[in-house]
């Protein structure tokens, strides 16, 4: 029996090596919490293949808009708007809108593809880097980053094409009524390449006439400029067309694309800046070939697959550089005045999900700074008691306030007070943060294994149960969460919105807490010993600290040229950054409160953050631009602190003056952590 093609098995799947698979809890354990029939979330069987209802199910992925509710607003897949109602298909290629205050891609259709069979439409099949979307007789193939749209007439059927509210101006036939060039009134031009010959004509003003039926591939591309090089470009690759794509971990840091392809000839896809930035060089690029998006220019790419690869991130317990001997007696004061204000009581009266994750891990942060200041004696025993009395209620289902329990219709984890809620929990219930709120427990699960070998024995099943909910690298056989559930293998970075559908599609705020996130759970294999959950963790963590830096820092002299002037002169850090748009407020703040938007993006700090803000140059434009910010009377300061971090990168002493001076710390942070994080900073040379 052959070997199964490993291209063709979904990225966590391959992640596995035999030599880690003694380490991983038995697959039967691996949601070890009690099972509930959620009221929060939808029933997904209205918009899903029944083949696909018996596996786990995607909640926050880039085609989430067409699973919820009406399955009728846009989802971006580069460079096209999509947008399915009515037994019809709708394509857009956007033109940005932009003022200081968000960056937008209003839905406009060009085209409008309908099929005959009034039936709505559903995902047949789905991949790390397309989704199947089936309407009657039509299987449209959209697959992230390809030119072109593709789709696939199963039998004979009549095809019906019309622009909207755009008129037709021109429609012209080439090669046989195999290739289509339509002109609309609205500047746009489009190509429409097919299997067959397929008869197209200008009929009444919004409309292109088909006669007869057709049978094959239908792929249509607009023009995204008027050379005559990109035209044939177009017609050079238009008989190959992709119809899944998988990826897949490869070396320490680094990733790869292969799609799954048809036709003849070369595959052309598109790579956006982050993807240029650390793609191989063993690929053909097409510099001249580009397409417009809210994230930057598409440049075309020739291949079937891609490599891909980011710098290393050190993975450590402490600090990356250390900190002189000079500076531990006053962290050692702060330690001593941290440990003695860690109170059961508030932890016990704590419900929601984040906040309660947020005090374990600013305990769990106390005993390792205590480490590296040679205090261990004098912090550990109480952090372990604190972090002990906090974590094992949630692990073994005695929380009375809350708790975990599983979902079985999406597949995931709920709380207990989100199960019945869609508000609770900030949505947890309808997987809404999970990487967020299970990141901060798994920091805490990690460091308590780390300190006590035993107790991280006895509670690896639940513990590793939370790092499978959102970040499951293990065989599809477990059948207990979707791999990856956050992480966008195609943007490299996660979404934090779940089962609510927005027009602007999936969206994320702390880029910091995702971070967070997967360095956690790289943080747990080292306790664990399990190399394979470590190498995963990392991987996660150097794509996701990237796509913060191209994305979310609104770097003038760097990578934000992808913004316009306006955006990026008005701002120096995203608030709310979606598939298909950019926003300097935040769910819980307006943008004038920049502390909150800059705060946002910088906690928890821990020894990664360091790598998420290297250029010193970037850091002191964000410092700069958020300052007046923090004279408001109602500035908090626990927001503050975090801006002293990161002045404390360039400037120690102006730093740990201000940081002593705070009444308050957020309640994932303290004096401590902060002190800690100054007096780790490397010395400026010069």
């Amino acid at each position: 029996m052959e070997a199964p093609n490993p291209w063709l098995l979904p990225f966590f799947l391959l992640l596995l090596a035999a030599a880690f698979s003694d380490q991983l809890p038995p697959s039967s354990a691996q949601f070890p919490f009690p099972e509930t029939t959620s009221t929060a979330v939808p029933d997904p069987s209205k918009f899903f293949s029944p083949s696909l209802l018996s596996s786990p199910l995607p909640t926050n992925s880039f085609f989430q808009n067409f699973v919820l509710n009406n399955g009728d607003l846009p989802e971006y897949i580069h460079p096209y708007l999509i947008r399915t109602a009515n037994s019809s298909l709708s394509v857009s290629y956007p033109s940005r809108t932009s003022n200081s205050s968000i960056t937008q891609l209003p839905f406009s259709p060009d085209l409008t593809i309908s099929s005959v069979s009034n039936k709505t439409h559903f995902v047949s099949s789905f991949s790390d880097l397309a989704v199947d979307l089936d309407i009657g007789d039509f299987r449209f193939h959209l697959v992230r980053g390809s030119p072109y749209l593709t789709f696939s007439v199963l039998k004979t059927s009549s095809v019906s094409i019309s622009t909207g509210g755009n008129g037709v101006g021109s429609v012209d036939s080439y090669d046989d009524s195999t290739k289509h060039i339509i002109r609309l009134s609205n500047g746009r031009t489009w190509v429409v390449y097919s299997t067959a010959a397929i008869y197209l004509m200008k009929g009444k003003s919004s409309e292109i006439v088909t006669s007869g039926g057709f049978f094959g591939v239908i792929r249509v591309a607009v023009l995204p400029n008027s050379a005559a090089e990109t035209e044939q470009i177009l017609d050079r690759y238009s008989g190959c067309y992709p119809v899944s794509g998988y990826a897949k971990l490869s070396g320490s840091f680094g990733f790869s694309y292969k799609w799954q392809k048809k036709g003849s000839g070369g595959l052309l896809m598109l790579a956006h800046p982050l993807h240029r930035r650390v793609l191989s060089e063993n690929l053909t690029v097409l510099q001249n070939f580009k397409y417009g998006s809210i994230d930057g220019d598409l440049v075309g790419v020739v291949g079937d697959s891609w490599d891909l690869n980011f710098a290393p991130i050190p993975i450590t317990w402490h600090s990356i550089n250390g900190i002189e001997r000079k500076f531990f007696p006053e962290i050692v004061a702060a330690l001593k005045h941290d440990v003695g204000t860690l109170n059961v009581t508030e932890l016990s009266s704590t419900a929601a999900s984040y906040f309660y994750g947020k005090l374990l891990a600013r305990a769990a942060r106390l005993a390792l700074i205590a480490e590296e200041v040679d205090y261990a004696a004098g912090v550990i025993p109480a952090v372990v008691k604190f972090l002990k009395t906090g974590v094992q209620p949630w692990l073994d289902g005695k929380f009375g306030r809350n708790g975990f329990l599983y979902d079985r219709k999406w597949a995931g984890l709920v709380t207990k007070n989100g199960a019945t809620s869609k508000t609770e929990d900030f949505g947890f219930g309808i997987y809404n943060d999970h990487h967020f709120h299970l990141g901060y427990f798994v920091y805490s699960i990690a460091v308590l294994a780390k300190l006590d070998r035993n107790w991280g024995s006895q509670y690896k099943a639940p513990a590793y149960a939370l790092v499978y909910d959102y970040m499951n690298y293990r065989s599809k056989n477990t059948q207990f969460s979707i791999p990856f559930r956050n992480f966008d293998f195609w943007k490299l970075h996660s979404w934090a919105a779940g089962l609510t559908e927005f027009p602007d599609g999936r969206n994320q705020e702390s880029t910091s807490e995702a971070i967070n996130a997967y360095y956690a759970a790289a943080l747990m294999g080292l306790a664990y010993g399990d190399e394979s959950l470590t190498a995963v963790g990392s991987a996660l963590t150097a794509a996701e600290i990237a796509a913060a830096q191209t994305w979310w820092h609104v770097n003038r002299g760097g990578r934000s040229s992808i913004y316009d002037e306006g955006f990026t002169e008005e701002n120096r850090v995203v608030g709310i950054l979606w598939s298909g748009a950019r926003e300097s407020r935040l769910w819980f703040a307006t943008a004038e409160w920049r502390e909150c938007r800059v705060g946002i993006q910088v906690l928890p700090v821990v020894p990664v953050t360091e790598r998420v803000f290297a250029d010193e140059g970037f850091v002191k434009e964000v410092v700069e631009w958020v300052s007046p910010a923090l004279e408001r009377e109602d500035a908090g300061e626990g927001w503050k602190g975090f801006v002293y971090a990161l002045e404390g990168i360039y400037d120690k002493e102006n730093a740990v003056g201000k940081v002593k001076k705070l009444k308050k710390h957020d309640d994932g942070n303290s004096l401590s952590n902060l002190l800690w994080w100054i007096y780790s900073r490397p010395e400026r040379q010069g």
